[in-house]
């Protein structure tokens, strides 16, 4: 069985990434790409479906031993465990070395005290656990080999295959380290290069070193920030500037429920986002990558703008389901693909023209044709602003006039606008500025219960919705108006949990919702943040910054957070580690940090 969600761990080279159970199991890697098909499918499954266990041996009929502790060192991505058994101290480094070739993961065991017998036992499994490879020696190196895919595994330890999985046994004593690599190369092609795992830490812990002194923030929220940070950094697809919203598929929002999605791609939204908090902490390269990522992937079409593409710009993302696989702790169906591409979320464009506009405002380096696809985007606006669309919590029920579109819709307009004020566009000015009026008066006449005092969730319904909460922040309207405040305080009393933090809808159990799915989830960790914003903007900066450190409380020991948070199971459900929900770490603690509204 699976570990929980928030025992895990990730490491990745900004291609691909694996999650490292507190217990020392890989159980989730996909090979060579963050979409490609899972060599180690065991979160989603079991054993059966592909694992890599490496630390102290037991006893086959005990459960394995959990680490006694485990960190990054410093600030990177690299993962140190380490293990105090009876016979004394042994620490497993994970690590997966940026590259330009082979993907590599690597593991390096080191004695600390007494001589620790070890197991490393590697069962792989590729299309998702479903096929098993042709397993052999080739010039004294185990490979594994399944159609189109081969992995390479290196060791100086003894190994031995049994019951379809290799094993090694061995004891480290102090001083001892031990190195174990798995490396992919399509199955045509010659073998990888041989590993250098000593030289590739090296290497890997100078990368983060230099990254992260690109950091322009030094604030009292500096160890979350750059965790966080580190982590989007690691979501980013480095050949292409895709940015991933999280490595994983169909970690439920739902325990046991059918709330299950592929996270894999590149939401537009998402990476708009990420790209925003990476540009006020000092990162334009990664902004540059994305802009010229979204040119590519956007081309001549923007009129058929997806709400999400694949890592390189593909459009075609057809969602299917691996019957084979039970889900993790038994969630079904898993998924892989996604139907969503295909909807309409209108308030995208505003999501990527705000991008666009602080990528503009913080300096970086004018691209005439991203300019030229912002005009585009409001000129399809235009015409379309006012059809209802299936919003930003990508709804698989009927379309509807979601407040939140028409807000971000306005904000394409207004940042466009500001472009051309500011001579670095042209376009129909006086136009674009009543179609901005026209939007703003349409919001506040449809999407405003005068009676409750709140905007709600689409035209005509009494549903409140999260994304309300960034109505100020946008820009929209002032905090200081009263219809803000009052929506704030409406989605407090009806949209917060025992424990305070934020859902970002009403759900309806067993029966079909707004949403046009059975269940319930989770406290959504990003509308969470968002509250935290709109009460340090509203004045009542306590408040905010004590609902911030509640919410830093519930990242796992490694500062890594999921989607949700399981009010009633206490624990992390959703995709992980979630871009969404680190990104507004980042804005409030920048937010708090300037308003002076931190302890100590």
């Amino acid at each position: 069985m699976a570990g929980r969600i928030e025992d895990y761990a990730l490491i990745g080279d900004m291609q691909t990434a694996a999650l490292v159970c507190r217990d020392g199991t890989v159980d989730w890697l996909c090979l060579p790409r963050f979409d490609s098909h899972a060599i180690f499918a065991g979160l989603l499954g079991t054993e059966e479906h592909g694992f890599w266990r490496l630390g102290p041996a037991h006893a086959a009929d005990a459960p394995p031993p959990t680490a006694a502790r485990r960190t990054y060192r410093g600030d990177s991505l690299i993962l140190e465990s380490e293990w105090d058994t009876p016979r004394g101290t042994v620490r497993v480094t994970d690590f997966m070395p940026p590259r330009d070739g082979a993907p590599q993961l690597i593991r390096i065991v080191e004695g600390v005290t007494g001589r620790v017998p070890m197991r490393s036992a590697l069962r792989m499994r590729f299309s998702y656990g479903r096929v098993v490879p042709w397993v052999h020696k080739h010039e004294g190196r185990t490979v594994a080999v399944a159609g189109p895919d081969s992995v390479w595994f290196d060791t100086e330890a003894e190994t031995y295959g049994k019951s379809l999985t290799t094993y090694a046994d061995f004891t480290v004593a102090p001083g001892d380290r031990i190195a174990f690599t798995i490396s992919w190369e399509p199955s045509h092609k010659e073998p990888p290069a041989l590993p250098e795992p000593e030289q590739s830490l090296v290497a890997t812990e100078e990368f983060w070193r230099e990254w992260v002194e690109h950091c322009t923030y030094h604030g009292p929220y500096r160890e979350a920030v750059i965790r966080s940070l580190i982590t989007l950094k690691a979501l980013t697809y480095a050949p292409t500037g895709g940015i991933v919203a999280a490595p994983t598929t169909s970690l439920p929002e739902d325990i046991g429920g059918v709330r299950n999605w592929d996270y894999r791609y590149t939401w537009l939204r998402d990476a708009a986002i990420t790209l925003s908090s990476l540009l006020r902490t000092g990162y334009r390269e990664e902004a540059r990558a994305w802009r010229e990522w979204l040119l590519r992937a956007v081309a001549g079409d923007p009129e058929n703008l997806q709400i999400m593409y694949g890592l390189a710009g593909e459009r075609e993302l057809g969602e299917a389901e691996l019957d084979w696989l039970p889900g993790y702790e038994n969630s079904a169906p898993v998924r892989v693909g996604n139907g969503a591409a295909h909807q309409l979320q209108l308030d995208v464009y505003g999501e990527v023209t705000e991008a666009l506009h602080l990528a503009h405002m913080t300096g970086l380096a004018r691209h005439d044709y991203a300019s030229l696809l912002q005009l585009k985007l409001i000129r399809y606006l235009e015409d379309h602003w006012d059809e209802p669309d299936e919003g930003i919590w990508e709804v698989r029920g009927p379309r509807r006039h979601f407040v939140h579109s028409k807000v971000m819709a306005w904000v394409a307009v207004d940042r466009t606008i500001k472009l051309i004020e500011s001579g670095d566009a042209d376009g129909p000015l006086e136009r674009w500025r009543e179609l901005r009026d026209d939007i703003h008066r349409d919001v506040c006449e449809n999407g405003y219960d005068k009676e409750r005092n709140t905007f709600t969730q689409s035209y005509g319904s009494k549903e409140l919705d999260a994304s309300l909460l960034l109505i100020p922040q946008m820009g929209f309207l002032p905090p200081d108006d009263k219809r803000v405040i009052g929506t704030i305080e409406a989605i407090q009393r009806e949209l917060s949990t025992p424990d305070g933090f934020i859902l970002r809808y009403p759900t309806t159990g067993e029966h079909e919702g707004v949403d046009g799915l059975p269940g319930d989830e989770g406290a959504f960790l990003a509308c969470s943040f968002w509250m935290a914003d709109d009460l340090a903007m509203i004045g009542r900066v306590d408040e905010a910054r004590k609902l911030f450190e509640k919410l830093l409380s519930l990242r796992n020991d490694l500062g890594l957070l999921a989607e949700e948070w399981d009010p009633r199971r206490k624990r992390q459900v959703g995709n992980f580690p979630q871009a969404f929900s680190h990104v507004p770490l980042i804005d409030t603690a920048l937010r708090l940090t300037a308003s002076g509204a931190y302890g100590g």
